[in-house]
């Protein structure tokens, strides 16, 4: 895009991202922007609440959480020093009068951080209008966040190594403006794809130079889920717990996300605010003569989502490989729709508070091939 390359920032988008973004901008309302914002920041605080009660109550298998990461989610959830970076919820509703829902919480390893932070940014500015002209301060609070994060970890080197996994060229955009983010608040960034990483319980987290020499760093910051490394990699997620606990590294986004990221969670938000104007129905069991959607707990990017109708025959489902988890049962709501049958979900990120809102077109359940849409607020 010709804005974002008239403002310096044309490397942040690869191949991978442009084809994903729709020109046109969605029109928003200030009120339903207010709204948005304060749904998010409500919610926010109401995870909370669940998280502490799941934790309280050792609901973790309950929430298909593998129990080798449990001693890490409650030292960095009782030790939180503004470790949580980021997340996003994905919601229902929102415009032309239809209420908010809370769909799910992304709050580990969120994507859309350039789309959102950027692209729909420089919409704005290439058509001339003004920045206010938007709900977006995503990057502004994020260089606020790492500023925070800096000054609650004052004692330990201000250097952040970013990891991600090779050939995914869509999170390694997301992690360069996290990267440039970081570097404006202060810290030293590098990247190393995970496989270059190494882990050592006595030395930490380091990478080794071209010259044969080492690099350790203080602060890690992964966009690798934590239940990827506890099914995949035990042996590192006992390294890491090590380091979490004797207090060597700060992890970025912490262990205790995983209670905000599994679907389980949404069951127990249910028990805790039952009727919420917020939420859906949820529950461990189908929901009966209701249309609902069926979602594993630790699923990502909309695999193995099936919606019921209310006698319980399959009206749409889409395939993946986590078919074999824990499933919750949500009650079923449309997404907004335009008159040509696209749905659009909105997708609300949140650091510390409510901080950019986006918008992603698609099917009607939409997964990795939906498109972002940006927004104006009229």
């Amino acid at each position: 895009m010709a804005q974002l390359k008239a403002e310096g920032w044309e490397w942040i988008l690869g191949e991978d991202t442009l084809p994903y973004v729709e020109n046109a901008l969605i029109k928003v309302s200030e009120q339903e922007a207010e709204r948005y914002f304060e749904a998010t920041n409500e919610l926010y605080e109401m995870f909370t609440e669940a998280a502490q009660y799941i934790i309280d109550h050792d609901l973790y298998e309950d929430l298909g959480i593998p129990a080798a990461l449990v001693p890490a989610i409650r030292y960095s959830w009782e030790n939180d020093k503004s470790w949580h970076l980021y997340g996003r919820f994905d919601l229902a509703g929102g415009l032309d009068g239809k209420p908010i829902k809370l769909i799910e919480f992304n709050a580990d390893t969120a994507t859309c951080i350039p789309e959102t932070a950027l692209v729909q940014w420089a919409a704005l500015k290439a058509n001339g209008l003004d920045e206010e002209s938007q709900f977006n301060t995503l990057y502004e609070t994020l260089v606020s966040s790492f500023e925070e994060i800096k000054e609650a970890n004052s004692e330990k080197e201000p250097a952040i190594l970013f990891t991600s996994m090779e050939g995914f060229p869509e999170d390694y955009s997301n992690v360069q403006v996290l990267m440039e983010a970081a570097n404006e608040a202060g810290f030293e960034v590098a990247h190393e794809y995970i496989t270059g990483v190494e882990f050592s319980p006595i030395e930490g987290v380091f990478i080794q130079n071209a010259d044969s020499t080492f690099t350790r760093y203080d602060f890690w910051f992964k966009l690798i889920p934590w239940e990827f490394m506890a099914w995949d990699e035990p042996e590192l997620l006992k390294i890491l717990t090590e380091l979490v606990i004797s207090g060597k590294t700060v992890v970025m986004n912490p262990a205790y996300t995983m209670l905000f990221q599994s679907k389980g969670i949404l069951k127990i938000l249910w028990d805790l605010y039952p009727n919420h104007p917020l939420l859906l129905e949820t529950s461990f069991e189908p929901l009966k003569n209701k249309a609902q959607v069926q979602k594993v707990v630790l699923g990502r990017e909309g695999a193995n989502v099936k919606i019921m109708r209310e006698g319980g025959s399959v009206e749409n489902f889409t395939t993946g490989d986590y078919d074999r988890q824990k499933m919750v049962y949500q009650q079923y709501v449309e997404f907004l729709k335009d008159d040509r049958g696209n749905h659009y979900q909105a997708g609300v990120f949140v650091s510390d508070e409510a901080c950019g809102l986006g918008f992603r077109k698609g099917g009607q359940i939409i997964d990795n091939k939906a498109q972002f849409c940006g927004h104006m607020v009229l």
